[in-house]
Parts: structure tokens; C-alpha cells; sequence
């Protein structure tokens, strides 16, 4: 049947229409260390940390955005060593910033940070975050940008190996019925689409410039026709090309009769200016996906 992403447009030249992604490395990173520098000059509590200190380490909780251990942080100075179970992963540089996944997410956090030098460090919590996210909603977009990478990467490696799920979970992190009225009063008031069950939303490879937003049913995503998520009421897809504006990660179809908002990439920057929980919804919803696929990858 045919697809319901009227944004559309041919596939890149070098990728079948419906195939893999392409690996994520040949893009170049949409990470601006200036952009994060501004970010958090807005709101960003200065902290420092002596060389051999440990910022944080593997498998603490966070317990909510808003206690101390629920930082996401700028490195001004210095280099942070970046370990699992005492095994080095990454090496954190002035300008990058580190500790966002597992805050924006609230997971435990997967590593230990470690000061290799004395570090000085911009730290953000959720009101500090928020905050500037109403001032700059562009950070919003890049770091789904940053994100959209690592998780077409992981896709990527999904499709070619043989994980899969005994049963695909729920999107979790979805939005309200009152957030759900508000973006749709905040779009002009827009009918939502419908499909009936068995119709295809969009095409894995095919490129599209809108995300969803779902109001009722529940929609499977699959790669290469193997379900790997269903979302519900509330829950949100295609957020990875509306970052990228690349091809589409998945395919979507409607596994009910289903409804949904398309919001565009300028709707979506209004939206997070007038309402910052808003990104940081979605931010936990990319994060919460990577968390998946990679527990599908080690399983």
C-alpha cells in the first residue's frame, strides 16, 4: 500500500529504496562545540575537578533529573577518561560534553568518568537545562542529531545480525493527553491523519522531512520487516529524519486503525522554544531507543 509521508522525496543516489542505512560515519557530526559552549553559558554552574577525581561512576542512578548526581556537563578544560569496569571506552576533550544519555534518559550511568588532568566543567541540571533549551532550541536539534547518528549506526549493526526480541516493547516516555492537546492546538488545530490497520506510514530508506506524533492506535517499527518497537498513544517516530533529513531508519505501519500529528522541522523548533519539556521529551525518547537497540545488540 502506499506510504502516508507526503514530505517524501527520492532516495539518496547510492541507496535502495527500503535498504540499510547509510553507515553513519561517512556524515559528517552534527556536534558544534560552539553552539555547546552557548548553550551553557546560559544557565551552566561552573564546577571543577582535580586531576585522578571521579564526576560520576558506572551503574550510579540518577533517581531524577534534579539531584546531584543527575548532571549533564561541558568540559572547558582538561581531558576525562571515560571506563567500564575499569576498561577504557572514550577520552572526553575541551569543548565535548559527556554524562547526557543516562541524565536525559534517567538510566544508571554506563560509565565512569575519571578527571585525567584538573578539569573545569560547565554543569546543567533539569531547571538549568530547560532553561536554556527556551533560549536555544537548536542545541535541541543537534543533540537528537548526535543521537540520530550513534542510533542509525546501531540499526545498521542490528540489521546484520540475527538479535531480535522475544516481544518488541512499548515506547516508553510518551506524552499526555493535556501535552498531546497542546501540541495539537500549538499546530493551528490540525485534523490528525488516519490509516486504517495494515497501512504502511513510511518505508524504511525513503526519505521524509516530518515526524509523527501518534493520538490513537499503535504503530509497529520494523526493520527489514522485523518488528522492534510498537508505539501507542503519545509515543513519537521519525524524529531521526526529521534531525538528519536522511532516509528513514524503519519502516512504520499502522498495526490498528491509527491517528497521528506531523510536525515539521520549523513546527518543532517553535515548539521547543515555547515549550522546552517538549525536547526534552523527545531527547529521552531517542535516548530510551538507543538503550534498546543496544540491549538487543548485546543480547
Amino acid at each position: 500500500m502506499d506510504d502516508l509521508d507526503f514530505s517524501g522525496k527520492p532516495a539518496a543516489p547510492g541507496r535502495k529504496p527500503g535498504g540499510n542505512p547509510a553507515p553513519a560515519a561517512e556524515a559528517a557530526s552534527p556536534y558544534s562545540p560552539e553552539l555547546a559552549r552557548q548553550f551553557f553559558a546560559i544557565a551552566g554552574a561552573a564546577e571543577q575537578f582535580a586531576a585522578g577525581e571521579q564526576i560520576f561512576v558506572e551503574n550510579q542512578k540518577a533517581s531524577g533529573f534534579f539531584t546531584k548526581g543527575a548532571r549533564i556537563y561541558l568540559l572547558l578544560e582538561g581531558d576525562v577518561a571515560l571506563t567500564l569496569k575499569g576498561k577504557p571506552l572514550e577520552l572526553v576533550l575541551a569543548g565535548e560534553i559527556f554524562g547526557e544519555l543516562a541524565t536525559i534518559g534517567d538510566y544508571p550511568r554506563s560509565a565512569t568518568a575519571t578527571a585525567r588532568k584538573n578539569c573545569r566543567v560547565l554543569a546543567l541540571d533539569e531547571r538549568q537545562f530547560l532553561q536554556s533549551l527556551q533560549q536555544m532550541p537548536e542545541f535541541a536539534l543537534m543533540l537528537m542529531g548526535v543521537m540520530a547518528q550513534r542510533l542509525r549506526r546501531s540499526i545498521a549493526r542490528l540489521a546484520q545480525s540475527a538479535a531480535t526480541a522475544a516481544e518488541a516493547p512499548e515506547q516508553k516516555n510518551s506524552l499526555d493527553r493535556k501535552t498531546l492537546a497542546e501540541i495539537q492546538h500549538e499546530l493551528g488545530d490540525p485534523a490528525p491523519t488516519r490509516a486504517p490497520a495494515g497501512q504502511n506510514l513510511v518505508t524504511q530508506g525513503a526519505v521524509g522531512a516530518c515526524m509523527f506524533v501518534v493520538i490513537e492506535g499503535r504503530i509497529a517499527i520494523s526493520l527489514d520487516g522485523r518488528v522492534v518497537e510498537h508505539v501507542g498513544p503519545g509515543g513519537i517516530f521519525g524524529e531521526i529524519a526529521l534531525v538528519d533529513r536522511a532516509g528513514r531508519a524503519a519502516t512504520a505501519t499502522a498495526e490498528t486503525d491509527s491517528a497521528w500529528l506531523l510536525i515539521a522541522r520549523n513546527d518543532f523548533m517553535a515548539m521547543v522554544r515555547s515549550r522546552p519539556a517538549f525536547g526534552m521529551t523527545l531527547l529521552r525518547s531517542m535516548s530510551g531507543r538507543l538503550q534498546h537497540v543496544g540491549a538487543l545488540l548485546s543480547g
